[in-house]
């Protein structure tokens, strides 16, 4: 089966990403937008089929996000931090939905 031993990792600020990992998801603590970049590329590269990236991670390394956007795997899903929501990810999902759709029904 094509999606078998997929792995589920998450980037962002180290204090929003460490309770993840008690889930058993791995995490990627970045400060600055080229580490975030890396580790998101790293993590398509490696059997992840799905990288939840927090939002103010996210608006600075738009262009790594939208190469993965057209992509089947992996799927990049942008979360809040522990800072709060900069309502990004649901804008994207708004959108997706809309796009899927025809109309939005969020």
């Amino acid at each position: 089966m094509i999606y078998m031993n997929k792995k589920i990792g998450v980037v962002g600020d180290k204090d929003s990403v460490l309770a993840f990992k008690a889930l058993g998801i791995d995490v990627f603590p970045v400060v600055e937008a080229d580490e975030a970049r890396r580790a998101v590329d790293n993590c398509a590269r490696s059997n992840y089929a799905v990288i939840f990236v927090t939002e103010q991670i996210a608006q600075h390394i738009e262009e790594t996000i939208a190469r993965y956007n057209e992509e089947i795997l992996p799927a990049v899903i942008l979360i809040p931090s522990n800072q709060g929501s900069l309502n990004i990810g649901l804008k994207r999902i708004s959108n997706s939905v809309e796009k899927a759709v025809g109309v939005n029904i969020l």
